[in-house]
């Protein structure tokens, strides 16, 4: 007989984001009337840039006629896409990359979740708390994480990130294989200065570990002095892989693209010692399993880094970054307690009162008809929190704000 994975069985039931979706639609289903906002997932609302839209209108033509029709692509992606990610995300900030290092894939939750294929099982994996989930959840269907007790996973190492360390994650004390880090980070809205992300490449050098480093929202930094790329820190491209999104740089979470890089350098051990190029390796892996991101979609990514494509997106990011703004001046004002939204389009507003995050949760749907995610949903430390964005229209934004003023003042 078929024999099920049975490390399927140890996650919970529902992905947290549709756990979120379920209770909000029961709300719905009791209060047919009420007009209730998100600002909860991190969905995009502005639509897709004029020269992204463009260019997917040529890429589309293109397919339409048997002398410029594109059939499979390269698995690696188009080196059209590829150079104009060298030429403009990399080179400006001093990282010098090969073509061969970038990976084209559907979006970075993709990569994220798959990147680990490459590594034993029985590698331990030390993470950010509170974390997003789909790092844990990828470890665990393929039994690295161990059993799940109170919300800690046995094999993991949890290195919490909390008011009281500034939410800068402490170096491991004892020695940790893979790590994986997120800045801007999701779901606290925080960053890492260039001091601080160096200790992680010098401690991973020492240790012969390897970093996973998400930078899917390095878009919205707003200093030039915070780190958009681990490759800034010197000897990283012997220790990091590093993921990428157009998702919301530039609001494709519909049409799908993204990259990830991995050094030719960059090696993992054999049980004998023999040292193993992860470049390679993931090639294989992306030639077995994947068949490519679409043309249309990495045309459309090419055009964010015109010039009209870069000023446009820019604006979209601004519109998001001034809702974050004015969320976390008028939040403040109100008494809450809350981090990020300054570099990156995540707030993380501390529960009142001790009130737990499901708690809270409710309370604000049912009192003020307005959606945020428990905090507690991305790990241990993230209980007490919630995590609202930045991603809504000016309108609906300040309307939920108008709803948390009048509850919250009730």
């Amino acid at each position: 007989m078929a024999l099920v994975n049975e490390h399927f069985l140890k996650l919970a039931d529902n992905y947290l984001f549709a756990d979120v979706a379920k209770r909000v639609n029961a709300f719905r289903a009791t209060h047919p009337g009420a007009d209730v906002i998100s600002l909860g997932i991190g969905d995009v609302t502005r639509p897709l840039c004029p020269a992204v839209i463009e260019a997917m209108h040529r890429a589309t033509d293109e397919l339409a006629h048997a002398e410029t029709f594109r059939g499979y692509g390269p698995e690696q992606g188009y080196d059209f896409l590829r150079e104009a990610i060298l030429k403009n995300d990399f080179l400006p900030r001093g990282v010098h990359l090969d073509i061969s290092e970038i990976f084209i894939n559907d979006g970075a939750k993709s990569d994220t979740g798959n990147i680990q294929e490459l590594i034993r099982w029985d590698n331990s994996i030390g993470v950010t708390d509170p974390i997003y989930p789909v790092y844990i959840d990828s470890n665990v269907m393929i039994g690295r994480a161990g059993t799940v007790n109170e919300g800690r996973w046995s094999n993991v190492i949890y290195m919490p990130c909390t008011s009281e360390n500034n939410f800068v994650p402490k170096i491991p004390e004892r020695r940790v294989d893979v790590i994986y880090l997120c800045y801007p980070n999701n779901p606290t809205g925080m960053t890492l200065t260039k001091d601080e992300l160096r200790r992680w490449v010098n401690y991973a050098l020492k240790n012969d570990a390897l970093i996973f480093f998400d930078a899917a929202y390095e878009a919205y930094i707003q200093d030039d002095s915070i780190p958009h790329s681990i490759y800034e820190i010197r000897g990283a491209r012997k220790c990091a892989i590093e993921f990428h999104s157009f998702s919301k740089k530039a609001g494709f979470t519909g049409v799908r693209c993204g990259y990830t890089v991995v050094p030719q350098g960059l090696t993992a051990a054999t049980l004998t010692g023999e040292r193993i190029p992860l470049n390679n390796l993931w090639l294989r892996r992306q030639s077995t399993k994947f068949n490519g991101t679409s043309y249309i979609s990495q045309r459309a990514a090419e055009a964010v880094y015109t010039p009209e494509g870069k000023a446009q997106t820019r604006e979209t990011i601004d519109y998001y970054m001034q809702n974050a703004r004015t969320m976390l001046q008028r939040l403040r004002s109100l008494g809450f307690t809350v981090y990020g939204g300054e570099h990156a389009p995540y707030l993380w507003l501390k529960t009142p009162e001790g009130s737990l995050s499901w708690q809270f949760f409710e309370e604000m749907l049912y009192g003020a008809h307005v959606v945020c995610t428990p905090g507690v949903g991305f790990g241990p430390a993230g209980e007490g929190y919630v995590r609202l964005t930045a991603f809504g229209s000016h309108e609906q934004t300040d309307e939920a704000l108008n709803r948390l003023e009048r509850w919250a003042r009730g």
